[in-house]
């Protein structure tokens, strides 16, 4: 990686530092358990890319001229998307995230739902006490599209029955909308025009796609990386790799392969006989070129805006999704 990411992010260093702040602010309430939670959820915030979108995006239209709508924004997308982390992690019965415990696995199912709730609902307040309409329908929307994907996945993951096609509509869903509502709520944000917003959109939703596939790729132990090789074979999802090497193959060694998925148990045998299956097939190389496609595509929607030091750290910021090690 020839940038990390605290460099991509100098820039925007003291706006970062404000949204901080008032994202604070917008989390607290009158209930001591639930300031408790929202302090704990705050400490273990990640990399916080998705605020770093809202903010390059926003500054592309607007320059240094950040106004109050460009933090709501940002406060907008990250208390929508917690929400919607902390009952993934009660739906999957998760007991981490990010290396920490999992709201549901502290303080139980129940108080992880209302949370939950909670956080959705300060979103939409946030958004409706400053008439920030379009910024609530593009997260909005995105949440939607979100909880369509992982229906998706789920309903196909009983059959395996997963294509190529059908994966494309998963990861747009489940992982790209979230990153193209960053990008438009940015441009929104700074008044950009309904054509200049949707370029924003379709270039953050390229930009997801790739992040999704480079995870993908972590699966085949291609880095080291934060979470265990082989995890997405055991929990039976279809990912790219997996689908390009059994297009490939013929109808016996499909069968076997599939097999090998349907019922490993978290076999390490097994799962480790899917991942050189894959290795072996071009799984591997096919899903670089891919991704490495839709790197292409949304730089060439980001040099369709003029150049700027905006621009050049957007650049940065998908250089540094395709080129991670975790």
């Amino acid at each position: 990686m020839s940038i990390s990411l605290k460099e991509i992010q100098a820039p925007i260093a003291q706006e970062m530092e404000l949204f901080e702040k008032k994202f604070r602010t917008s989390m607290k309430s009158k209930v001591l358990l639930l300031d408790k939670i929202m302090s704990y959820i705050v400490k273990r915030k990640g990399k916080q890319m998705r605020p770093m979108f809202v903010f390059f995006m926003a500054k592309l239209f607007r320059g240094d001229a950040i106004g109050d709508a460009t933090y709501r924004g940002a406060a907008l997308i990250e208390l929508l998307h917690t929400a919607t982390l902390v009952h993934d992690d009660v739906v999957d019965e998760a007991n981490y995230r990010r290396g920490f415990f999992s709201v549901n696995a502290l303080w139980k199912n129940k108080i992880a739902v209302l949370v939950g709730d909670y956080l959705l609902s300060k979103g939409l307040l946030l958004s409706l006490q400053n008439d920030d309409y379009e910024l609530l329908k593009i997260v909005s929307n995105a949440v939607k599209e979100m909880s369509e994907g992982e229906l998706l996945q789920i309903e196909k993951a009983r059959r395996l029955d997963i294509d190529e096609s059908v994966y494309f509509d998963i990861i747009r869903q489940k992982t790209a909308s979230l990153i193209a509502s960053c990008c438009a709520v940015g441009a929104a944000s700074a008044g950009a025009s309904k054509e200049d917003i949707e370029k924003a959109r379709l270039f953050g939703e390229k930009v997801g796609i790739a992040f999704q596939i480079k995870d993908d790729l972590f699966d085949y132990g291609t880095a080291e990386i934060g979470k265990p090789v082989g995890i997405d074979i055991k929990e039976k999802k279809m990912t790219l790799p997996l689908i390009h090497a059994l297009r490939e193959a013929d109808w016996m060694t499909r069968r076997r392969v599939i097999y090998n998925v349907k019922n490993n148990n978290g076999d390490n045998r097994r799962v480790q006989q899917v991942i050189d299956y894959v290795k072996t097939s071009g799984g591997i190389q096919h899903t670089i070129e891919v991704m490495n496609q839709y790197h292409a595509e949304a730089l060439a929607i980001l040099y369709t805006f003029p150049a700027s030091p905006s621009r050049t750290s957007l650049e940065q910021l998908i250089a540094f999704t395709i080129e991670r090690e975790k």
